[in-house]
């Protein structure tokens, strides 16, 4: 079985192409939305205290609001870039397009929907329900 586990599921440089394509231009944008969203090359951070530094002590707990939100903004994309970069990774070590539970094939058009995915359909759903169940 393994020759065929082999055959079926380790994905070559023409098989992991489109999605290397496709991972680089999410990347690609979402650095540009992030220079845009932020004025540059600036962290969120910084750009918070710009934007929020002049504030009355009327509007503090606006400006406190909005700079949370926008922290965990910066928090959430960092994550993006963080699962972008791991799926380019796997690409390269030869591994992209497993399950890191199970082994099993993640299919293509997964893949295609959300080429950063670590999981089989069934995996992450036995994933989130553990989530869930450990966070309640």
């Amino acid at each position: 079985m393994m020759g065929s586990f082999d055959t079926e599921i380790s994905m070559d440089k023409q098989l992991t192409a489109p999605f290397q394509k496709q991972l680089l231009e999410q990347r690609a944008g979402l650095l540009a939305q992030i220079a845009t969203l932020r004025g540059g090359n600036v962290g969120r951070a910084e750009a918070s205290a710009d934007h929020f530094g002049a504030q009355t002590e009327d509007s503090r707990a606006q400006a406190s609001t909005a700079r949370d939100l926008e922290l965990a903004l910066d928090a959430r994309e960092s994550a993006e870039l963080d699962a972008i970069d791991a799926a380019l990774k796997r690409i390269e070590d030869g591994v992209y397009g497993i399950c890191i539970d199970c082994d099993a094939d993640i299919p293509a058009p997964r893949l295609h929907a959300a080429p950063e995915t670590l999981r089989c359909i069934a995996c992450q759903g036995k994933f989130e329900q553990l989530g869930k169940t450990t966070n309640a």
